[in-house]
């Protein structure tokens, strides 16, 4: 492997100087932040979303792997929608030596705003193959409707 050592230069126009050691800072805290380090923790679990919309329905799936359905917990406050749960941490085997453990457990809380109103009393979820699937249709008032021009 090639490894390449980047010199400082000792005669750079002073001007440069605050700023290279900036940038320098900055550097270092962004690989800090990145691979193998003691900022692991800060990554929490997060479950990616995806939202779309069609004229009739809001409809918003969330990546959540590895869970159970009964784990799950789906809201609805007048247009915030919160998905919440907890994946259960796995027992360690006694026998087993472990070289990494990634898969995050614990609580985790999603909300997003809705971008009209909805039906709350025809919301319908379903979780398949590691994805929650949330079909919110609209409200009558949130349908578009053509307008037709006299004249």
């Amino acid at each position: 492997m090639l490894t390449v050592t980047k010199k400082e230069r000792p005669f750079a126009p002073t001007w440069r100087a605050p700023f290279e050691s900036f940038r320098r800072d900055l550097s270092n805290f962004w690989e800090g932040l990145r691979g193998d380090n003691e900022w692991e923790w800060f990554d929490t679990m997060t479950p990616s979303l995806d939202m779309s919309e069609t004229d009739n329905e809001i409809e918003v799936k969330l990546d959540l792997p590895g869970m159970k359905s009964d784990d799950i917990s789906i809201q609805l406050n007048h247009n915030l929608l919160i998905v919440s749960g907890e994946r259960k941490e796995e027992k360690e085997e006694k026998n087993k030596s472990y070289h990494r453990v990634e898969r995050r457990s614990g609580f985790f809380s999603r909300t997003v705003t809705l971008p009209c109103e909805v039906k709350e009393e025809a919301v319908e979820a379903k979780y398949k193959d590691g994805v929650l699937t949330i079909a919110l249709p609209k409200g009558e008032t949130a349908k578009s409707k053509k307008i037709k021009i006299k004249g």
